[in-house]
């Protein structure tokens, strides 16, 4: 069975879930208070309505609480988007996401039960601060305030030797998840897998073991 998700406010991030997860296929519900945006959507959700999220009788008669997630990405305005997620948990929805504004936002959102709460701009800063620091990271995750996954470029100093021979777990306390060989990627590799140039390593760890990988196993 498809999934069913609900898009709570169209603007540039509550747009882009939107149509990332039409075009994957799941059943979209898009919402909005703005006629024109609500039109611009039609042929990147399964449903459009122009809708007050705010509205408890309005939530209500949307079927709100048959949607498996809920992703509530109602823009500047922090009172409409808590009054929201408040409604949404008290309706009974089981995966309430939301875009917060700021650490006061969520904090609030923490106390009425968001399950998960995101901040677009913060996590695209540090993952574009990370990318720039080092020509050997092409992409970061961070998991916690402790462990990440990155992505690292394979140098000549890692080429042509098997997971085995660099020990990188024992070494550095990270673990190699996948290795991508151009188009092939080969997840969970086995200790006499060979890395070659510029393959791209998938490593999770502590911050710090990634970091020192990075720096000295690189």
């Amino acid at each position: 069975m498809k999934t069913q998700f609900a898009v709570i406010g169209l603007g540039r991030f509550g747009g882009s879930v939107c149509r990332e997860l039409y075009q994957l296929g799941h059943e979209v519900l898009a919402i909005d208070t703005n006629e024109s945006k609500v039109n611009e959507f039609t042929t990147h959700a399964t449903h459009t309505v122009i809708a007050n999220a705010t509205d408890e009788k309005a939530l209500t008669s949307l079927g709100i609480r048959n949607f498996d997630h809920v992703v509530v990405a109602i823009g500047d305005n922090i009172q409409s988007s808590v009054l929201c997620t408040l409604l949404l948990k008290e309706l009974g929805v089981p995966n309430v996401w939301v875009k917060a504004q700021n650490d006061y936002h969520h904090r609030v959102l923490e106390k009425i039960g968001a399950d998960r709460i995101v901040h677009p701009e913060q996590d695209m800063g540090v993952r574009i601060a990370q990318h720039l620091s080092s020509e050997k990271i092409i992409d970061y995750i961070e998991l916690s305030d402790e462990y990440s996954i990155v992505e690292l470029v394979a140098t000549s100093k890692v080429a042509d030797q098997t997971l085995a021979d660099l020990d990188i777990r024992a070494t550095y306390g990270a673990t190699v998840l996948a290795i991508k060989s151009g188009e092939h990627m080969n997840v969970s590799p086995l200790p006499t897998d060979i890395i070659r140039l510029n393959d791209i390593l998938i490593v999770i760890g502590h911050n710090n073991d990634l970091n020192r990988f990075e720096r000295e196993g690189l």
